[in-house]
């Protein structure tokens, strides 16, 4: 229930788990924290500040926790709009949004798709196999003379049947994969190691360079080739059981592959929290347990804000 103020009113938690005194004191560091915030807002804000202790408590970690990010002036000394909760929460809702809407159109031109957070798997038309990662799309282009895929979005492993007359090419992210028969990996959105060889072996090239990558080895970005090293391609591909396994990664990168699997946006609020090592596994299909897991063993401070909103933070 909402009170004539726009906030929650106190009592149990919301139905999605949200702590209503939490809201609510979000909703007030993000009002008088804008510009056009007027002297009915201030005298509002007094009130509910002053009717329970919880309220001025709840605002004050909330109004710390936004410094954190060096993004919310001192209200009293503001000059002009700023980034504050309510900037980045809409941020999150219309990111979200976006990248729904980008997904829906890769699934429209899609043979195979699956959605955030789930993993699914299915037999090409040859025989091949192919798992999708999250939010992952693609459309099958087979040919008398090509087995092509176009990876349209996320990120997928192929088990490829041989077929020496007609080879296996994967076309994504500005990569193309061409195998015989092999077990893979390409991704499509950005990552510094995009393609990984579980058995076989494949040849790479992007934007005119080129390389050849054997099992064991993955193929990470440079300036002007395409790296190939050593990697534990079996951890890399591990998520196709749904475990994400990590080992001595830096917890922000853990935090953006976690952030794959769940709709909305995880904000890291902490740089130097963000540099700590993580090692451990995780289930894919449970993000908020994998949240939990690193709050208790890492320290971190974790704050859902919203379904589509989670801080996470030194604690204060």
């Amino acid at each position: 229930m909402a009170g004539s103020d726009g906030t929650e009113a106190d009592g149990a938690d919301t139905d999605d788990g949200e702590d209503p005194i939490e809201r609510a004191a979000a909703a007030w560091v993000a009002r008088l924290s804008s510009s056009d915030a007027t002297e009915a807002d201030r005298r509002a804000f007094e009130a509910w500040h002053a009717a329970d202790p919880a309220h001025a408590a709840a605002y004050a970690e909330m109004d710390a926790l936004w410094r954190q990010l060096g993004q919310l002036p001192d209200p009293r000394r503001r000059k002009g709009p700023s980034k504050t909760l309510a900037g980045l929460a809409a941020l999150a809702l219309i990111g979200g949004a976006l990248a729904g809407q980008g997904g829906l159109l890769d699934r429209l031109r899609a043979d195979l798709w699956s959605g955030v957070g789930s993993i699914e798997h299915a037999t090409l038309p040859d025989g091949s196999r192919v798992d999708l990662n999250t939010d992952t799309a693609i459309a099958v282009r087979f040919t008398s003379q090509e087995r092509g895929i176009e990876l349209l979005r996320g990120e997928a492993n192929f088990d490829v049947v041989p077929d020496p007359s007609r080879p296996f090419v994967v076309r994504g992210g500005g990569f193309s994969v061409r195998a015989l028969g092999t077990r893979f990996f390409l991704r499509a959105d950005g990552a510094d190691s995009p393609v990984g060889v579980v058995e076989g072996r494949v040849d790479v090239s992007a934007e005119g360079r080129h390389a050849v990558v054997s099992a064991g080895e993955a193929v990470r970005i440079g300036d002007d080739v395409l790296r190939v090293s050593a990697a534990d391609v079996e951890r890399d591909t591990a998520w196709r059981d749904g475990r994400l396994i990590f080992a001595g990664k830096p917890l922000a990168a853990v935090l953006a592959e976690l952030d794959r699997y769940r709709r909305g946006r995880i904000v890291l609020l902490d740089a130097r929290l963000g540099e700590r090592r993580v090692t451990g596994a995780f289930d894919a299909r449970n993000t908020d347990e994998a949240l939990d897991v690193i709050a208790a063993t890492m320290g971190a401070r974790i704050r859902r804000l919203s379904p589509l909103l989670v801080l996470v933070g030194s604690p204060l």
